[in-house]
């Protein structure tokens, strides 16, 4: 039976998830979703104090397809989500950043919002995103980004969820309310951006792991 993962959106730039392009990614961040999350499942993220959106729901996917990183890098139809640096800010968001060049074992990251100030690599991001190897895409998400609405606080409350630190996995009986009310008020809408990222005008900004925090 499919599952709902549930976690808290820390930072919304666009690029984790990544909402564009038609098809909603989650390539870094969050390894043991990308672990343990299957085709079927549904991912669900809700705002954190940070982006002062407690109680929001910023998006949420259905797991449509499950890649390796090197898959991911190599297919023609994802290079779109490669990140430029010197393009638009949904091009500078790009979250297909690893890959392990041919012959090699350690992975090459792209210069990327997970990458150092200078465009170098940023070792902790990279221990941290490629503990798991893999890449979560879905054809069938809400992305609300800055529109993000308010869940009912009854359906929350039923669910017994809350913000905290990791993830909550429940199943999709226990979800199905969440789920039914966010397909019920947003029909005809999925797989659009509904709104634009929280943070999308700081996209030049790094995020190192190891710092938790952001470098401009």
């Amino acid at each position: 039976m499919p599952n709902v993962y549930m976690y808290v959106v820390a930072r919304d730039f666009g690029f984790a998830p990544n909402p564009f392009h038609g098809v909603c990614t989650l390539a870094t961040c969050k390894p043991m979703i990308r672990r343990t999350a299957q085709v079927g499942d549904w991912v669900v993220g809700m705002g954190g104090a940070q982006l002062k959106a407690v109680g929001r729901c910023i998006y949420a996917m259905q797991v449509t397809d499950a890649l390796t990183f090197d898959a991911y890098w190599d297919d023609p139809e994802y290079r779109c989500k490669r990140p430029v640096r010197n393009g638009s800010r949904k091009m500078i968001m790009g979250d297909n950043i690893y890959h392990r060049p041919a012959g090699t074992t350690a992975w090459a990251q792209e210069d990327s919002h997970h990458s150092q100030i200078d465009g170098s690599p940023e070792p902790s991001n990279i221990k941290n995103d490629t503990q798991t190897n893999r890449v979560l895409l879905s054809r069938n998400f809400y992305y609300f980004g800055d529109a993000a609405p308010v869940a009912p606080e009854g359906i929350l409350g039923q669910l017994g969820y809350h913000n905290g630190i990791g993830h909550r996995k429940f199943t999709l009986a226990q979800g199905q309310p969440l789920l039914d009310w966010i397909q019920d008020q947003y029909k005809g809408q999925t797989n659009t951006i509904i709104g634009t990222p929280y943070q999308f005008m700081k996209s030049s900004s790094r995020y190192s792991k190891r710092m938790d925090k952001i470098v401009e």
